[in-house]
């Protein structure tokens, strides 16, 4: 049974700025929570009892919300990568397979079948199924995959095996004409102490590119292991879009909007001031605490608006998240974008220039930041 667990969470996020400008990645919201929230009580409720996080890239965001993991019926622990220089901790992130040999050389944590897993996807598996096989088959270490279509194949690293399960090479992110198999893998390994040999101490190095490679080379036991599950990552903005769009359409088990139901598919916080007479809505809508929707809004799900958000007189949102705080300006058109109080993004993550209007500010400030863009 996997009763340990080490979580990826030191990484800059790169690919989803500007969502992880002032935020980690897995401090990203869905549905108003951080998506690593969603990964310890799954991690919870498959039996895992012990967590180690690597944190790095605002590390401090990450420790303050999860603490020493009472609140999440589990211990978790965190192995800072970086170094003190004036007073002040700088980011200096070691890789995925670094950050697990400075967890081992600190404390020895990794001292039996051990679960690593990134903190930037939600997911349903079975992870003791995949401990099963992965001790009946005696593996040194195992990748949990997820066949993907043909497209997408350069977004992840690829997985080819054998009939057996065993992984005879693994592909990082090739191109879709060079891939030699469609299985991804999700992020989510299962390893034996002894990978550790393979890792040098106080080094940089990346599981996909450089460990899973050594294990194929040295012809170790490394085995793939698959099923049939829920897999939503957030590599980029569209994901976190999209990703948004399922959730709040109840696509995924186990995951429900939050706050009360007013009217068919829409939800609200505590303390709303919504013009209701007058709003046009179609759900599914979450309205956070604390915000203000002026008369003669118009609302279109999935739409969600954040904590403290001020949506003006005569505004359409329509397949929109608002971040917290942002403000919709007086009939304005956000349509299918991204809004917090200092950028607009569409749905892909390209720049929305042209919904930029003045100072860029948040809607507690003097000169609030406004939408004015038509879809």
């Amino acid at each position: 049974m996997i009763r340990k667990a080490v979580i990826l969470a030191a990484g800059r996020g790169t690919r989803l700025q500007p969502l992880t400008t002032d935020m980690p990645k897995p401090m990203i919201p869905l549905l108003g929570r951080p998506v690593m929230a969603y990964i310890i009580e799954h991690l919870v409720a498959q039996g895992v009892q012990e967590i180690m996080v690597n944190v790095s890239h605002m590390a401090d965001q990450i420790e303050r919300y999860f603490g020493d993991g009472r609140h999440f019926g589990v211990q978790i622990g965190y192995s800072y990568e970086g170094h003190l220089t004036d007073g002040e901790l700088v980011p200096e992130p070691l890789g995925s397979a670094g950050a697990l040999r400075k967890i081992q050389d600190h404390g020895g944590f990794i001292d039996q079948t051990t679960l690593v897993v990134c903190g930037d996807a939600i997911v349903d598996v079975d992870l003791q199924q995949a401990w099963r096989e992965h001790s009946a088959r005696g593996a040194l270490a195992t990748v949990v995959t997820k066949p993907v279509a043909e497209s997408e194949v350069s977004n992840y690293g690829v997985v080819v095996a054998r009939a057996d399960g065993s992984v005879v090479s693994f592909q990082e992110k090739p191109r879709a004409s060079e891939a030699l198999s469609r299985d991804a893998s999700t992020g989510i390994y299962l390893i034996e102490p002894g990978v550790l040999d393979l890792i040098p101490s106080g080094k940089v190095m990346d599981i996909g590119s450089e460990l899973f490679p050594a294990l194929v080379q040295r012809g170790l036991p490394f085995f793939h292991h698959t099923q049939d599950f829920q897999w939503l990552d957030i590599g980029r903005v569209s994901d976190y879009w999209r990703i948004m769009q399922a959730l709040m359409k109840g696509e995924m088990p186990n995951v429900r909007m939050p706050g009360r139901e007013v009217k068919p598919g829409v939800f609200v916080g505590l303390n709303v001031d919504v013009h209701w007479d007058s709003l046009e809505v179609t759900g599914p809508v979450y309205i956070g605490s604390g915000a203000v929707v002026a008369p003669g809004v118009r609302l279109m799900g999935p739409t969600w608006i954040g904590n403290g958000c001020r949506i003006e007189a005569g505004a359409t949102v329509a397949r929109s998240i608002l971040f917290d705080y942002a403000h919709i300006g007086a009939n304005a058109m956000a349509r299918e974008r991204i809004v917090s109080g200092s950028y607009c993004v569409r749905r892909d993550g390209s720049a929305d220039q042209q919904a930029l209007t003045g100072w860029r500010g948040d809607a507690r400030s003097a000169s609030p930041f406004h939408f004015s863009v038509s879809a």
